[in-house]
């Protein structure tokens, strides 16, 4: 079931990750961990991702949880421009977004906009894998649509 009622008749596949956004990945992974844990961890760096209509590029420590087919995602910004940094320049901390790993990002993306989402940013890296983040003002949360073979679960942002 989609969190957002405006959500539930498009027809996305389940939410398969809960991403947080915190200042320090290891306070928050010690306190996850028994829960969620173990974590893996990976450079989740980003270079030339449209960001707000401009290139950026973004330098993310990512740390990676699970609970049953929950991904949990701890998400470090560590410099450049991205969600997170906005996130936590406006003096957030926590959760942050919700994943749907979808066949064809941009096929999905005007299907969101009738619903009042706007994209915000956006990476494409090759013809499988392509990621947005989309925005709704009157959703607290973000949307992650996120196109990737299954071999590269968890990553790449």
């Amino acid at each position: 079931m989609s969190p957002d009622p405006q959500l539930q008749h498009l027809g996305l596949p389940p939410i398969d990750q809960i991403g947080f956004v915190v200042r320090k990945l290891d306070d928050w992974v010690q306190r996850f961990e028994p829960v969620f844990g173990p974590f893996t961890f990976i450079d989740g760096s980003v270079q030339g991702a449209t960001f707000r209509g401009k290139t950026e590029d973004v330098k993310l420590h990512i740390g990676f949880g699970r609970s049953g087919d929950m991904e949990i995602e701890l998400i470090e910004w560590q410099g450049g421009v991205s969600p997170h940094s906005e996130f936590i320049q406006a003096g957030h901390e926590g959760m942050h977004h919700l994943r749907y790993r979808v066949d064809d990002t941009d096929a999905w993306i005007p299907k969101l906009a009738e619903v009042g989402y706007t994209p915000y940013w956006y990476k494409r890296w090759n013809s499988d894998t392509v990621f947005a983040y989309l925005e709704n003002p009157d959703f607290p949360l973000y949307l992650e649509l996120l196109q990737m073979p299954e071999a590269g679960a968890g990553t790449p942002e």
